[in-house]
Order: C-alpha cells, then structure tokens, then sequence
C-alpha cells in the first residue's frame, strides 16, 4: 500500500482553471538545473524546455539539429530542480511528424525517463491525430501555431504569421481543431494582437503569446533573452528585465586581472 503525499505542483487542471479566473500564466524557458531551481523558487507556473536549447544552449542556428537524447538530457536537469512549476518538454524536428505511433513513444520517454509532465509540438491541423493520439495516452500535449520554428524554412523565415484574412483565419480554425485534439493549451508565436485575442476567445483553453500581445491567457520568453544574456540581437516581442551579458563580461574580466596580478586568491580564500 502506497502512502500519498499532497504534491504542490502546478497540473494541467490549474493551469485550466488560471483561464476561468482570469488569472495570467507564467511560463519562461529553462535547460539546466540551476536555472530551472530558481525559477521554481519565483514561482512561475511552467517551465518549457524548449529546443531552443539548440540556438541558445548548443549554438546552432536553427532548431532543426536538436535530437530527442538532446532534449532528454535537459529535461532531466530541469525536472531535477522543478518541484512546483508544470515542466513542458519540447518534442524536437522529426520526432512527432514520422507517425502518430512513434509521436506516442517519444512522448512517453519524456514522462517516464525525463519526469516532465507534458509535452509541446508544433503545427497546426495536420498534427491533430498526433495530438489526440498522445493525449489519449494520458500525455498533456501543449500546442504551438502562428510562427513554428520546425518549419522555418518552409515558411520563409522568422516573421509574423496570420497578417491575411485568409491566413488568420487557418490559424483560428488550427486552434479550435487542436482543442478538439485535446490539447491543454496553445502557444501563438507572432501573430498580431488583434488575431491573438480572437483566438483567446474562441478556445476554451489557455492560449500562451510569445509575440502575441497582451490578450493572450499567458506568456512565454526565453530566459536568454529576457536576462540580456545573448547581445548579438533581440527580437521585437523580447523585453530584457536584465542585461547580465555585460556584468558576467565585467566579472570574468576582473577574475583575469586578479590572477593574472597575484591578487587572487588572497589569505581569505586559501587555507593555512
């Protein structure tokens, strides 16, 4: 007989019930334990492992590279630290698309050997039977439409999607579809506000913005680039609440020196 102890973690039902209350969702992106620890101290409600661990993390310079032992590796870190937060995994290129069948297998890893509690992917309407397919599996599967970086190069490049009536209205029907799928929530990558907003209304599911303006449910960034850590280029939807690229610069930099002059260690960091 096994003993049940309250966990405190944020589940798939409460980020449900954020939306009816009208309360905002916090999600930021986190790849490691140290990140991800402090995260869950701050309270925020989910953490993405996002395979924007392949640009940010690995340095390559699209999404495209990242494997499933990739996002592996990371989610395990981040579910280590994690005892609050909702942690989402991403499903990297190729491993949802082949088949619903393998989509379900690779979904399940990041449960059972990852300890994530949901997964995301993207696309639209055509991956609605691999949605309905894993979440019928007892998998939260979070959505992702607009601006869908797996497709990069099939959609030209990074820009706003869903300009065109035509367009926006896809993307609206996308999002009822995913809905009816099962999905628990629906990330709107830029895609403009007004479109956002109608999305918001017409699902009975959160939607996350990340390029998305104000009326999304919830919003996501990547810790990268909300903590100024990456100084080649910031994003027009990206706001830095900190610019640690120059302290951490400053720091090393005085680490040097110090050596460098004899300076470091002195008698109160060695030992007699």
């Amino acid at each position: 007989m096994s003993t049940h102890t309250k966990s405190s973690r944020k589940t798939i039902l409460d980020i449900k019930k954020m939306k009816e209350l009208g309360e905002k969702i916090t999600v930021l992106t986190a790849y490691d334990y140290a990140i991800s620890s402090i995260l869950d101290e701050c309270g925020i409600d989910m953490i993405l492992v996002g395979d924007s661990l392949g640009m940010v993390v690995l340095g390559y310079d699209t999404t495209l590279p990242v494997t499933m032992e990739d996002m592996l590796h990371h989610t395990k870190a981040v579910s280590r630290a994690a005892q609050n937060s909702l942690v989402i995994a991403d499903m990297p290129f190729l491993s949802y698309q082949v088949s619903p069948q393998s989509a379900l297998a690779n979904a399940g890893r990041f449960l059972q050997e990852a300890g994530a509690q949901a997964v995301k992917l993207e696309g639209g309407r055509d991956t609605a039977e691999t949605v309905r397919k894993i979440t019928s599996a007892g998998i939260p599967v979070m959505a992702h439409i607009g601006l869908t970086p797996q497709s990069i190069h099939q959609i030209g490049g990074f820009k706003v999607q869903g300009k065109k009536e035509d367009a926006a209205l896809r993307i609206i029907e996308d999002a009822k579809i995913l809905e009816d799928a099962g999905a628990f929530s629906i990330v709107l990558e830029l895609v403009p506000e007004k479109l956002a907003e109608e999305i918001t209304k017409s699902i009975n599911i959160p939607t996350i913005g990340i390029g998305g303006g104000i009326h999304c449910d919830g919003q996501v960034l990547v810790i990268n680039d909300m903590l100024g850590l990456y100084d080649k280029f910031t994003p027009k939807h990206v706001k830095k609440y900190a610019n640690l690229n120059p302290e951490i610069k400053k720091a090393i930099k005085s680490y040097i020196t110090e050596v460098k002059n004899c300076s470091f260690p002195d008698a109160e960091h060695s030992f007699k």
